[in-house]
């Protein structure tokens, strides 16, 4: 009869049973486990601290407990007065502590740019000055200048020098005046002139210059010009003039009607536009507009009733009184008229008919004056007398 066994999986020692390979392993990672223990007993330490300035370069990424590192300052930077430059690895793997502190060096801050330097006279190694010049001016030098290491600049400072223009040309029918006396054949930025025409001609445009791009302003055209018979001006008239079209630069003069102030020139012009010049105004005077009390105008201390006639003129001052109830005391507060309106002082309080006939000397204008005035008040609008 024929037995059947189970099958056998040939090829593989009995050493190699699950069970066995499991107690290897085991094994193996013990082995590794004792290894790296005792190789990671010893302490190391890393590279030292530093701070800025300090040279790195000679220093180590690793060290051994016991080993010495001595600090020194790199190129530019100078020592503290230190007890220990030296630091020691320890058998924790950490640094005993130094002392030394590097401090760059200094470059004096040039006489001309201190005002710009707010207050400092030196700048510490390795900063940078930029230069600039202004528009019209071209830099003769360097435009920028470094704190070396031994406390001077790599580049003075630059010059900035005037940038030359050729001589302008005059105008057809014209010529120049200059601004101030030139020589030679050039003229340097800014330097400024004016063209003139031949009369009755007037130049399209009056002024010149050199130009920061070292160009001058070519001539103008000239052309004949007239300006519109001159009107007046109210509560104003013009003095003396012929009543017909005027030509370029001639002048017409106004004045104003009494009691009247001439604000601006009393002279206008006939410009190369072919209009006149800004006319003047005749600015108004100004009532004070109270029935009762006291002011001071015009170097005087006046009863309203006084001031006849009841007139301030523009840009006069006109002083008021008014009271400080907490003190019990006067003080002053000014008032100015502007063509036609004078302003009362907001704290300025007009008596009544009995206080003012009968206890004239009780109103601010004539108790004691304070010995300083509160913070000024707001004024209201003139009113009417």
């Amino acid at each position: 009869m024929l037995a059947l066994s189970p099958p056998r999986c040939r090829g593989l020692s009995e050493d190699f049973t699950p069970k066995k390979m499991a107690q290897n392993l085991a094994l193996l990672v013990l082995s590794q486990l004792a290894l790296y223990t005792a190789v990671t007993s010893v302490k190391v330490c890393g590279r030292p601290p530093t701070t800025d300035g300090i040279d790195e370069l000679t220093l180590k990424r690793v060290y051994e407990v016991g080993e010495e590192v001595t600090l020194t300052c790199e190129r530019g930077y100078l020592p503290s007065a230190v007890t220990s430059q030296k630091m020691t690895c320890t058998a924790t793997g950490e640094w005993t502590q130094s002392d030394l502190v590097c401090s760059p060096k200094m470059c004096p801050i040039p006489g001309p740019l201190q005002p710009l330097a707010m207050g400092r006279t030196e700048a510490p190694f390795k900063s940078v000055l930029n230069y600039t010049c202004d528009d019209g001016y071209v830099m003769q030098g360097a435009n920028e200048s470094r704190c070396l290491h031994d406390g001077t600049w790599s580049n003075p400072p630059p010059l900035c020098k005037a940038v030359n223009c050729p001589l302008p040309k005059p105008p057809r029918d014209g010529r120049i005046v200059p601004d101030k006396p030139v020589t030679g054949t050039t003229t340097i930025y800014g330097q400024g002139w004016t063209y003139e025409c031949n009369p009755p001609k007037a130049p399209s445009y009056e002024r010149g210059a050199c130009l920061a791009d070292g160009s001058a302003t070519e001539p103008p055209v000239c052309r004949e010009v007239s300006c519109s018979i001159p009107s007046g001006i109210p509560n104003g008239f013009i003095t003396f003039a012929v009543m017909r079209q005027h030509g370029y630069k001639d002048k017409v003069k106004y004045a104003c009607n009494e009691h009247y102030v001439l604000d601006g020139e009393a002279e206008i012009q006939c410009q190369n536009t072919g209009n006149w010049s800004s006319k003047p105004v005749c600015r108004a005077p100004c009532k004070v507009g109270i029935k009762r009390g006291r002011i001071f105008y015009n170097a005087k201390k006046l009863w309203i009733a006084d001031l006849k006639p009841n007139r301030v003129l523009h840009g006069e001052h006109v002083v008021f009184y008014c009271l400080n109830r907490a003190e019990s005391c006067g003080y002053p507060v000014a008032s100015t008229c502007n063509d036609g309106t004078l302003p009362i002082p907001e704290c300025f309080e007009e008596p009544g008919k009995v206080e003012y006939n009968l206890r004239a000397k009780t109103l601010p204008s004539e108790i004691a004056m304070c010995a300083a005035s509160p913070p000024a008040s707001t004024a209201r609008p003139a009113r009417p007398a």
